[in-house]
């Protein structure tokens, strides 16, 4: 119990998260799979399949689409939600800078958080509606 308190205090602090409630939280802290990708591995690449997304607890990492550094990522930042909310390939490849630790969270579990937990539907859609417009 005392790890998905933990979880809680990290899921707080993310903008994705700030509107939930307790018990949404909750929720989201029994889905999430604790993960360490060292530096200097690329954990999600352009062109595969989304299978999860990713919430990083600390560390950096960069983003590139098509060998193009397109952003810098750190403490809270959601990675790979656009791809699994459209069930599409992933648009860019992301790779650590330094030793990151995240929080995963798997396509059917995803579904479920969408599913049963309002707050997060909302923000969700409100990212990737955001993340898509930054594109165009």
């Amino acid at each position: 119990m005392a790890r998905r308190d933990q979880y809680l205090d990290h899921l707080r602090t993310v903008p994705l998260f700030s509107q939930c409630s307790k018990k949404e939280l909750n929720e989201v802290a029994r889905l999430v799979t604790p993960v360490v990708i060292h530096a200097g591995t690329t954990f999600i690449r352009e062109g595969e399949i989304a299978r999860e997304l990713m919430i990083i607890e600390s560390g950096e990492a960069t983003v590139r689409r098509k060998g193009r550094k397109i952003a810098s990522l750190g403490q809270g930042a959601i990675v790979g939600e656009t791809a699994v909310v459209l069930e599409r390939v992933r648009n860019a490849s992301v790779t650590a800078d330094t030793d990151v630790s995240m929080l995963v969270i798997d396509s059917r579990a995803f579904g479920t958080l969408l599913d049963d937990v309002p707050g997060f539907a909302r923000k969700i859609l409100h990212t990737v509606a955001t993340r898509l417009a930054e594109q165009v």
